[in-house]
């Protein structure tokens, strides 16, 4: 965790070394995070399998200490959803009188996954419960990370100001610590922020001082969170050599292989870096059943396609695309980022997101599921009258939500009905 928060690669290697001459062999949890949390760009797949076993064994784990590290390590790998029943027990158990720092980081790795899957009202709740606790307690240090998503909330959402305003005070409390990690977090707002406000320049200079173009820094794991964001300042800003050089080295790391959204943003930059890249490929992932999983990246990436294919004269597929990048924006509330798809929609000479040709679709079991969530049930109630496990439920709840344009629980019982309305 020095490591990490110090933000700096050369901290790394005194601590592999450190591991590496443990006798007679290190903790697997401590070498798995030591290395999926310290450069998981370059991810064996064999420690890849390793950080999956641990993740696996969470059903069993008792230790709110080891669950959380668990958490951690596969935070920049885009699994977090799955070590979702083991973090809210380490809340409950937080709640209850247990770990208050255990419960706090399991607060934010929860609310960082519901802001990534688009639950961003549910985000809010985790980390201002934990923003809350953090000050109770003194935890300075362990408030950041909240901080972080908090603000990449604000911006998102259009609130500048306090995101900006986030980013100073990180800043300020980095610069005479060495915590580089926490000035990495205030460059990713500032990323956000302008993006969001359409203003290229300052959001490429702010991801490239996360990592370099054509660079994945080692030890660097946020650049995984603003990969996309590089790519699409720099293509903004006519930086196109730069942005295929960091696609070039995203490919040289093979980053496709660490996670489905990772892929998906990957055919997005190869798609939006070449004027003539057959995008067939991109068209075909961005319907695969469980990239829904992510709408805000879906919907950036939408908008990023749809803005070159219009650029390209291919209106009609670029409407199909910023019509639905559109909607997700407005359902998920992300105001500035709405208006840009809209702005790219009148673009291409219409003033409104298209209409789906149908309803929302959902399987039998996602609307059995669905049903029961709206009536007030619990994951774990519902995966006792099905037979399911609690983690299928979440997973198809993550999926259920954006189909249905919606982003918190308590909205599932009047989408289902406007939807049996639809139908």
């Amino acid at each position: 965790m020095v490591c990490f928060f110090g933000g700096r690669a050369q901290l790394w290697p005194p601590l592999h070394e450190a591991v590496d001459r443990l006798t007679p062999r290190p903790p697997e949890l401590l070498v798995v995070l030591s290395r999926t949390f310290g450069d998981p760009a370059r991810l064996t797949p064999q420690m890849l399998a390793r950080a999956e076993a641990a993740v696996a064994r969470l059903e069993a784990e008792g230790s709110s200490a080891r669950i959380v590290r668990t958490g951690i390590a596969v935070a920049y790998l885009d699994r977090l959803a799955q070590c979702r029943e083991a973090l809210l027990r380490v809340i409950r158990h937080g709640r209850e009188g247990g770990a208050v720092s255990s419960a706090i980081e399991a607060l934010f790795l929860l609310g960082q996954d519901s802001f990534h899957t688009g639950r961003w009202d549910e985000a809010q709740r985790l980390v201002d419960e934990g923003l809350q606790l953090c000050q109770a307690h003194g935890y300075d240090l362990l408030a950041w990370p909240g901080r972080l998503t908090d603000a990449l909330l604000a911006a998102a959402r259009g609130d500048a100001g306090k995101a900006t305003g986030t980013a100073h005070a990180m800043d300020a409390w980095a610069a005479p610590r060495g915590a580089g990690i926490v000035s990495t977090y205030a460059a990713h707002i500032r990323v956000m922020t302008a993006l969001a406000e359409g203003d290229f320049e300052t959001a490429f200079h702010n991801t490239a001082a996360v990592s370099a173009p054509g660079v994945l820094a080692p030890d660097a794991p946020h650049a995984l969170w603003v990969f996309h964001d590089l790519i699409e300042a720099a293509v903004h800003t006519g930086r196109i050599a730069q942005a295929a050089d960091h696609l070039a080295a995203a490919r040289a790391c093979e980053l496709d292989r660490l996670s489905p959204r990772l892929r998906l943003v990957m055919l997005a930059a190869a798609a939006v870096t070449d004027a003539g890249a057959d995008t067939s490929e991109l068209d075909k992932t961005i319907c695969e059943p469980g990239n829904n999983r992510w709408p805000f990246d879906l919907a950036r990436v939408q908008l990023s396609l749809g803005a070159h294919l219009r650029r390209a004269k291919r209106t009609t597929q670029a409407r199909e695309h910023l019509s639905r990048a559109s909607r997700t924006f407005h359902g998920l509330g992300a105001i500035p980022w709405a208006r840009r798809a809209d702005q790219e929609l009148r673009a291409t000479g219409i003033s409104h997101a298209v209409p789906e040709a149908g309803p929302a679709w959902l399987t039998p079991q996602q609307r059995q599921i669905a049903r029961l969530a709206a009536a007030g049930f619990t994951n774990k109630e519902i995966a006792a009258q099905l037979f399911l496990s609690p983690r299928t439920v979440s997973t198809h709840l993550y999926q259920v939500f954006p189909k249905l344009g919606i982003t918190s629980r308590a909205a599932l019982r009047d989408a289902l009905a406007e939807l049996t309305d639809l139908e």
